[in-house]
This record gives structure tokens, C-alpha cells and sequence, in this order.
């Protein structure tokens, strides 16, 4: 899994607890998610489906640094299946995982549509066949 996004932790990321928010993590979750499925599919148009099981292992306080990773793990005809993992940078704690994330292609209609890819790619993959 390659960790792509860090976020530093600021006094408007936490809750009354003085630890992260889980909101905010989702939130920068679905957001990698979309960035990372724009990139693999080569599609602006992208939902998320469904996130399954949400598990919060540890907690991030504020000045810490987490690091996002996001990893496919099934190419459907329409969607794709990520798993997610988040680690504080310093001690390479996890912090949440999220076994399944399913993100759908859409159309321009704004209806589901086959994307044809099977496999992950690397953009310098891809800049190298041109």
C-alpha cells in the first residue's frame, strides 16, 4: 500500500476530546478515495458506492502527522474496490482501516458506465506508452 496524502493535525481537526475528529478523517478518507479512483480510472466522474466496516484502532492528537493510504484491491465492470489504512507518520501506528471502499464510473448521463480497466496503473506507466 503506498501512503500518497499527510495531513497535519490543526486545533479545528479535533473533537471536545482534544483527539481527531472522525468526521474529518472520513472526510479526507472519501476525498483520497475520489483522487486516487480519478487517477486510476482516468474519470472526473466518480462516487463512492459504500464504505464498509469503519475501525478506529488509535486516535491522532493535534501536531501529529497522518498519512493516508489507499490501495485497489477489485476492478468491477463500473466500480472499483479500495482498501484504506491510516498511520501516524512518526510511529507508524494505525490509526483506522476501512477493508472496502466502492467507488462507481459515471457517465456523462450521470449513470453508472463500464471504465474498462483490470489492473492498476501508474500515470509514469502510462506517460511512457505515449
Amino acid at each position: 500500500m503506498r501512503f500518497h496524502t499527510r495531513k497535519w493535525i490543526k486545533p479545528e481537526d479535533l473533537n471536545p476530546n482534544g483527539t481527531l475528529f472522525g468526521g474529518r478523517l472520513l472526510q479526507w478518507i472519501d476525498e483520497e478515495a475520489a483522487l486516487y479512483t480519478i487517477i486510476q480510472l482516468e474519470n472526473k466522474r466518480i462516487v463512492t458506492k459504500f464504505m464498509s466496516e469503519i475501525n478506529f484502532l488509535s486516535s491522532a492528537k493535534k501536531g501529529d502527522i497522518i498519512e493516508i493510504g489507499i490501495i485497489a484491491t477489485k476492478f468491477g465492470k463500473t466500480s472499483i474496490t479500495l482498501n484504506c489504512k491510516v498511520r501516524n507518520k512518526m510511529t507508524r501506528e494505525l490509526i483506522i482501516t476501512v477493508d472496502n471502499i466502492i467507488m462507481v464510473n459515471m457517465g456523462d448521463d450521470g449513470k453508472p458506465t463500464p471504465h474498462g480497466k483490470t489492473k492498476i496503473e501508474f500515470v509514469s506507466n502510462r506517460l511512457k506508452k505515449n
